[in-house]
């Protein structure tokens, strides 16, 4: 049996995904019905958003004491923002979280190797939530 057919027998929905230079997956998604481009990554804990979209995702962000680490970056300050709706294609969710914070260095690392900026990172918090399936042979993820 393919795989696409058991997940899906499953109940878990396929999302394609786009893979960009860097090894990254990107793909569209919406954050309270506004459309954005988020990158897949495993290595990150959690979910985050660009500072600089939190008003255009509409988010209500509130203090934090999370300090962000990740791609050359340390000790970043970050802020939280809570019950988000987040949707891929048909699928979406009513209470995602998003941990707030400065995306310049990731996207001036994609901007290197000629990929537009995204607008956030999509990390292990929701992957491990919604037993996500990563097919890499097929470019594409499934989420339940």
């Amino acid at each position: 049996m393919q795989l696409r057919k058991f997940l899906e027998d499953q109940g878990f929905y396929r999302i394609p995904l786009k893979k960009l230079a860097t090894g990254h997956y990107l793909f569209s998604a919406k954050i309270n019905s506004v459309s954005g481009d988020f990158i897949l990554d495993t290595g990150a804990s959690t979910s985050c958003v660009g500072f600089t979209d939190s008003q255009y995702f509409k988010l209500i962000s509130e203090e934090s004491l999370i300090k962000a680490a990740g791609a050359g970056a340390i000790n970043m300050e970050t802020m939280l923002s809570r019950k988000n709706e987040f949707a891929i294609k048909n699928w979406a969710i009513k209470n995602m979280d998003f941990v707030l914070f400065d995306l310049s260095h990731v996207n001036e690392a994609l901007q290197q190797v000629n990929v537009g900026p995204v607008h956030g990172i999509i990390g292990a918090d929701f992957l491990k939530q919604h037993r996500t399936v990563i097919d890499y042979g097929r470019n594409c993820i499934y989420i339940k």
